[in-house]
């Protein structure tokens, strides 16, 4: 399992100064939202915190204070103490549970957006030279959703996707990615979780990274253009108000 620090890093390597606190409570919870720290892992001691996202500790206690209030963090003493994701996200279930219909044109909207973003990225990503330990993450980031089943596997196909953002080089886009994938994930926790679909993700999975890896930007590009077009597919057909077009 990765550690919650690389899970933070991901997407809190940058806090604007003048709205520091409002950023870094905004980083954290879509870290926890994500699942990039899962229920129950501990969070970086506050001045770890406060180093990574270049604010001071002040702020990092503020915004953890919040979301403790919030039921998103608790905090426990002693020897093994510290600031704890809690095991149950608050109102998780019923908010799934309560998802409307979307319009056609709605799902639409979120569709477009991933495929600016995601596929882009994918592009960029195998037009790089990447590093052996970038390599080694994309490699990892595969076999974690390979091995992951059940409620462990959102927040793993999460981490893959913001691992090909990450790797397009460019760190204006992990936040971007990130926002659209927390929006991608309400609506898909309000649908089933299918097996022939679970296992179909994956294998599409495997197209984007051996593309990336072999340096074929197109081919990467149209592996992950096919791959959203399935997820597309999916909530369109559960979740449409009016799928007829």
């Amino acid at each position: 399992m990765a550690l919650p620090e690389k899970g933070i890093e991901l997407l809190v390597r940058s806090v604007r100064p003048t709205n520091a606190y409002e950023e870094t409570m905004q980083r954290l919870l879509q870290s926890i939202r994500l699942g990039l720290i899962g229920t129950g892992e501990k969070l970086p001691a506050e001045r770890e915190l406060a180093s990574m996202l270049k604010v001071s500790r002040d702020t990092v206690r503020e915004a953890i204070s919040t979301l403790s209030e919030a039921g998103y963090l608790s905090s426990r003493r002693g020897r093994y103490g510290g600031t704890f994701v809690a095991e149950t996200l608050p109102n998780a279930t019923i908010a799934a549970r309560a998802q409307p219909l979307l319009t056609t044109s709605e799902l639409d909207d979120i569709a477009t957006l991933r495929r600016v973003l995601e596929v882009g990225a994918a592009r960029e990503a195998a037009a790089r030279n990447l590093s052996a330990t970038e390599r080694s993450s994309l490699v990892s980031a595969l076999s974690d959703c390979d091995a992951a089943g059940g409620d462990d596997y959102r927040r793993r196909d999460s981490r893959f996707h913001l691992v090909i953002a990450e790797l397009s080089g460019s760190s204006l886009l992990i936040p971007l990615v990130a926002n659209v994938r927390t929006r991608v994930n309400e609506l898909l926790d309000s649908i089933p979780m299918l097996k022939p679909n679970i296992a179909h993700s994956n294998d599409q999975h495997a197209q984007i990274v051996s593309a990336i890896l072999g340096g074929q930007a197109d081919a990467a590009a149209a592996a992950t253009l096919a791959h959203l077009e399935g997820t597309d597919a999916l909530l369109s057909g559960f979740l449409a108000s009016n799928p007829q077009r």
